[in-house]
């Protein structure tokens, strides 16, 4: 299926485009948590342990895997299907863009990166374009933008958490 968007990658460098709604996130992470943290965002461990449903045809986010994400429950459900179109993993960063497919409520871009800083300080930010595509988005307004925003805080919330645990 094509995606619904232009400036496919564009969240790969952060160079954002002009135009649309944009999300930008980014909080530090504990020390040492970059190879865990790096983990549960390529492993779709992130989103399922902030409560999202994840249906992806890989166990891992490459170029080219389809995934799904679902908020809410039974008949107030809302799937977005999505593909990867980026991923990194490496010594000092690790995640990956998305791009949005037919179905989805918005047009646009979202990644989930972890870096290492030269200074060893790890980070985990969310970067996003967007416009809505269907009615529902359209009629969220104010409110769409909202829960952008804060489905970006409670990612990062739900990350830092994980680290944590992990330590």
């Amino acid at each position: 299926m094509p995606l619904t968007y232009p400036h496919v990658g564009a969240t790969r460098t952060g160079d954002l485009p002009a135009g649309w709604r944009h999300v930008r996130h980014r909080v530090r992470l504990p020390d040492g948590c970059f190879a865990h943290a790096g983990t549960a965002v390529l492993t779709w461990r992130l989103h399922r342990a902030a409560g999202i449903r994840i249906t992806a045809d890989a166990p891992r986010a490459a170029p080219g895997v389809a995934v799904t994400s679902g908020l809410g429950i039974g008949p107030f459900r809302l799937d977005a299907p999505c593909e990867v179109v980026w991923a990194a993993d490496d010594d000092r960063r690790a995640g990956f863009g998305y791009g949005t497919l037919p179905g989805h409520p918005a047009r646009g871009e979202e990644a989930f990166v972890v870096e290492r800083d030269d200074a060893g300080r790890v980070w985990f930010e969310i970067r996003a374009f967007s416009r809505p595509d269907r009615w529902i988005m359209r009629a969220a307004g104010p409110a769409g933008r909202a829960f952008q925003h804060g489905y970006a805080r409670w990612l990062a919330y739900t990350l830092r958490r994980l680290c944590v645990r992990a330590g």
